[in-house]
């Protein structure tokens, strides 16, 4: 793909909504859409979002005749089948080489941005410059004021819990480096977003400061007129589309929620239970020091309660280091989008009031004025964008998760398989007697 200006995203795209893939839904239109939500006549008319009820199918990819031989040939081939991003990519970032940096005021990270790109809107084909996160947060907030019609990543959470999480340890720099990393990795993907001039700005300028000085940015004319017109009226309705969107979102939020409140119980009490295993297998082999016949199968037991030990912590660790941090982006993703509706609701309820108003004018056919058409403009811009946005987000959704969860499911297949064998071993059983033991007794 050839440097030029961003491509606009289409009104209506080859995917609709309606068949967007959407696991929580119901069966109904009814379950999916609710019975109360209705569109606005205006609207109706405005863009035509069709008499249909719209709702969001329980779709997905269909499993395929042949099942896999194991869960890591299945995650190969999961990854081979998302890979289906045809176009040539021309701007590549990363996030890597975290470092401390101890002032008189303050202690904080930076972080090594590399840009690659043969964009023209670039001077030089390489990039290297060093970021802080408050510089990330900033250019998060630049880009929700030039881009409001977009959804924009979010950023991992900022603040911890002092004497819970050192925010310098090793392990806490480098899952925020990674969730970093991701956030410019998804601008960087986006048709829009990628070709920001504040984006340029983040990724090329030595002294990010000094455009920081430059001054508060006003409030996008989205914002400034909706303070203005809509103070005090109330939203019609949601388009029928649109109201789904939001009770997926819902839905959704709540269901990521739950998992993550279990999955930190399973962390926290895996956790415990390896400090037990630690103190429990020694116990065996200081007991052996006092045998003679039973010396040698209990030094197996403790060698193999070890091992079992070592395969837990390495089970917790990709809880903690790889699903976790999944969990809690998309927790903030789905904040980030109810966010981008409410923008939208601003905007229609603008259009709505500048209606009324013409409406409530004494001639026989008023006409509308430019400013009711360019409010009309704009909400249709939203309503693509937003459409768009969410098309994209859908399907970074499913590869993500559908990768997540078969990793997941790899790696404790993995655990039980070393915990067994180790266990066969370690008490006397030949290797080759070990798995039919293991089903024997499972």
């Amino acid at each position: 793909m050839s440097g030029g200006p961003p491509k606009a995203l289409p009104s209506t795209g080859p995917q609709s909504l309606r068949d967007m893939p959407h696991p929580l839904a119901g069966s109904s239109s009814e379950e999916a859409v609710g019975g109360d939500s209705t569109p606005s006549p205006d609207l109706l008319t405005a863009r035509s979002f069709g008499d249909k009820d719209l709702i969001l199918p329980n779709g997905g990819t269909p499993a395929g005749p042949a099942s896999p031989a194991s869960s890591s040939s299945l995650l190969n081939r999961l990854q081979l089948d998302d890979d289906i991003d045809g176009e040539t990519r021309d701007l590549f970032v990363t996030v890597d080489d975290p470092k401390k940096h101890v002032c008189t005021m303050e202690t904080y990270i930076t972080y090594r941005i590399t840009t690659k790109s043969t964009r023209v809107e670039f001077d030089l084909p390489e990039y290297s410059v060093r970021r802080r996160y408050q510089d990330f947060d900033w250019l998060r907030n630049k880009l929700e004021e030039s881009q409001p019609t977009h959804l924009i990543p979010p950023l991992p959470e900022k603040f911890v819990v002092k004497g819970v999480v050192d925010r310098f340890s090793e392990e806490f720099v480098e899952t925020r480096r990674k969730a970093l990393d991701k956030f410019l990795k998804r601008i960087t993907d986006h048709p829009v977003l990628s070709f920001n001039e504040h984006f340029n700005v983040f990724l090329t300028a030595k002294d990010l400061n000094a455009h920081k000085k430059q001054g508060m940015a006003l409030l996008t004319r989205v914002g400034e007129s909706v303070k203005h017109v809509t103070g005090g009226y109330k939203l019609r309705s949601r388009p029928l589309e649109f109201a789904a969107i939001g009770e997926y979102l819902d839905t959704f939020a709540l269901k990521l929620g739950t998992i993550d409140r279990i999955a930190q119980r399973i962390i926290k009490e895996e956790i415990e239970y390896l400090v037990e295993l630690r103190e429990y297998g020694p116990v065996y082999s200081t007991w052996s020091a006092l045998e003679g016949e039973l010396a040698e199968p209990l030094e197996g037991v403790s060698a193999c309660i070890g091992n079992c030990s070592t395969a837990l912590e390495e089970l917790t660790e990709d809880m903690t280091e790889d699903f976790l941090p999944v969990l809690r982006e998309y927790i903030l993703y789905s904040d980030c989008m109810k966010s981008v509706l409410k923008k939208r609701d601003q905007v229609q309820a603008e259009y709505e009031a500048k209606l009324e108003a013409v409406a409530l004018r004494k001639e026989e056919r008023p006409k509308v004025p430019a400013n009711v058409e360019k409010c009309q403009d704009r909400m249709e811009c939203f309503n693509a964008d937003l459409k768009a946005d969410m098309e994209r987000w859908q399907n970074s959704k499913r590869q993500d998760f559908r990768q997540l969860l078969m990793g997941m499911a790899d790696k404790n297949i993995q655990y039980y398989e070393k915990s067994g064998r180790r266990v066969c071993i370690q008490v006397g059983l030949e290797d080759a007697k070990c798995d039919s033991e293991l089903f024997a007794t499972g």
